[in-house]
């Protein structure tokens, strides 16, 4: 009776999975986004959702919840049902917290099922204007003729502005000061100020002020040049190799969410990320548009969290 029972319920199981194909979505769908209106990873969901909900024939709902570093959100999605109807928006920080907050309550490869990788952001080497490298090679000479001499402005402690730095100073083998503020935007202004020196600056924002004049770039932490700004030299072609940095998004469901639910949200995302016109918006943003497989958004995950693992291992960073 045992055996009979095991073999009723595996066919009760492949029957079940298309049928939650079919079903699915059965209600509406709510994207969490742990982190204020109006950022990136917001943008990235009012950009996402409405062609979503087209696609889907389901209402989707933006649902900001802002917080503890993300945590809030994060909870709310690894509590939630694990049907594919409330999903959350990865960022940088998912890689980066377990490093930096070793006793956070979530934890992305174990709470969280990977959807599809939405976006890459580089980040954008700026200096003042009237800084005397014009190079990066100028600027890491500058920085070993006198170790300790330069300083760096970040948007805070442990952000991405921040690890970007570091790894570079990792790279290139230099010692260089980190001056951190409240935000990306008294960074960027102090360094167009002449306050401090230079920046790595997320590419959405950093590259209008340099279009502006207000700061110089002089690389982008990208593997190819970027199209919003091709003039600017990748790291690498600036003679740093090692340095590929991104911010990113990507979607996220809870832990257990079944396959056929994500292959669904997954095949709907590609597609819309593949529309020129959502290429075109996220490219006026400098970012790149992915829309990878659950399996390659798993590989990525796994690489960025042991990469800034070693960062904040070796920088000694930590989060007071």
């Amino acid at each position: 009776m045992r055996r009979r029972s095991v073999l009723l319920g595996a066919a009760a199981a492949s029957l079940a999975a298309p049928a939650l194909a079919q079903q699915f979505p059965s209600k509406p769908v709510r994207i969490v986004v742990p982190y204020t209106a109006g950022g990136g990873a917001d943008t990235t969901a009012r950009l996402i959702g409405p062609k979503l909900q087209e696609a889907l024939g389901q209402t989707v709902v933006i649902d900001n919840k802002p917080g503890a570093g993300g945590t809030i959100g994060d909870d709310a999605v690894a509590k939630a049902p694990p049907d594919g109807h409330t999903l959350l928006i990865g960022a940088f920080a998912h890689a980066v917290n377990p490093s930096l907050m070793p006793r956070m309550p979530f934890r992305t490869p174990d709470d969280f099922a990977p959807v599809s990788l939405l976006v890459t952001v580089p980040e954008l080497l700026v200096v003042t204007p009237t800084f005397p490298a014009k190079t990066v090679a100028e600027l890491v000479a500058m920085a070993k003729a006198e170790p300790g001499k330069l300083s760096y402005a970040s948007s805070g402690n442990g952000s991405a502005q921040h690890l970007a730095a570091e790894l570079f100073k990792l790279r290139t083998g230099t010692d260089i000061q980190h001056v951190p503020y409240k935000g990306g935007s008294l960074a960027v202004a102090d360094v167009a100020a002449g306050h401090v020196p230079f920046y790595f600056g997320n590419m959405s924002a950093a590259l209008p002020q340099a279009r502006a004049g207000r700061v110089r770039a002089l690389a982008v932490t990208s593997p190819q040049r970027s199209p919003a700004a091709p003039e600017v030299p990748t790291m690498a072609e600036a003679g740093v190799t090692g340095c590929e940095i991104s911010e990113w998004n990507a979607l996220l469901a809870p832990a257990g969410t079944p396959a056929a639910a994500i292959e669904r949200l997954q095949a709907e995302v590609a597609k819309i990320l593949a529309t020129e016109e959502i290429k075109a918006k996220f490219a006026d943003l400098g970012a790149q548009p992915i829309g990878s497989t659950p399996a390659e958004l798993a590989a990525f995950l796994r690489g960025e969290m042991a990469k800034w693992a070693e960062v904040v291992k070796v920088a000694n960073i930590k989060i007071e």
